[in-house]
């Protein structure tokens, strides 16, 4: 799986440099034997973002883009958009969202939704079904981000909040301390592998996709 999420950022047309960051010795073997660059960080990191943050210390790039281990659909035109939009160094924080009307999406917890105001800008992220009413139209959060080195590095220390602690959702720290972040909607929905029934799902997308 993880060499899958490898090579769909590999597509890529703006990354400049694919680092797999874990504390597991058991990964860096597996990914070092597929030819990917491989950063050990501490087993002490309580979220992505901390290691994320660890691992990227030392590079000298401005922009740093977070792809989960779990997300075997990943394409590089989902990273290029964030890459883009971070352009604009004013928008310190952005990720992904893809719009669906699936009932079941918007009653499954493991299915983050969000709610944006205007300009695309979140105004909350939550497993529970936002906003009411909303079954025919909303949007579903994509596991990744892309920020501004230095703000990467700034929330990479700042206390986890009350309110990710209570959804279990680490981009809330964000919210809470108020900052931004931008949403940037696409028209896929690449799976996450929460749980060992999602590798089914997952499999029968890549052979439909394939056929």
């Amino acid at each position: 799986m993880i060499q899958r999420v490898y090579e769909g950022c590999r597509t890529s047309r703006l990354l400049d440099r694919i680092l797999i960051a874990t504390d597991d010795e058991r990964i860096e073997s597996a990914a070092r034997r597929f030819g990917a660059e491989v950063v050990l960080t501490s087993p002490a990191h309580q979220s992505g973002t901390e290691r994320t943050a660890e691992a990227a210390s030392s590079l000298p790039h401005p922009i740093i883009i977070t792809i989960q281990g779990d997300m075997p659909q990943v394409r590089g035109d989902m990273i290029d958009s964030l890459v883009e939009t971070l352009q604009d160094e004013t928008i310190p924080v952005a990720t992904l969202a893809f719009r669906s009307s699936d009932p079941s999406l918007f009653e499954n917890p493991n299915a983050v939704k969000i709610v944006c105001d205007r300009k695309g800008n979140a105004l909350y992220f939550s497993r529970s079904p936002i906003p009411y009413g909303s079954e025919s139209s909303f949007q579903i959060h994509i596991g990744i981000y892309g920020f501004q080195k230095f703000f990467l590095q700034r929330i990479s220390v700042l206390p986890s909040s009350s309110l990710e602690k209570t959804e279990r959702l680490e981009q809330l720290k964000i919210l809470d301390n108020g900052y931004t972040i931008k949403v940037i909607e696409t028209g896929e929905h690449p799976h996450h592998v929460d749980h060992p029934e999602d590798i089914q799902t997952v499999e029968h997308d890549i052979i439909r996709q394939n056929k």
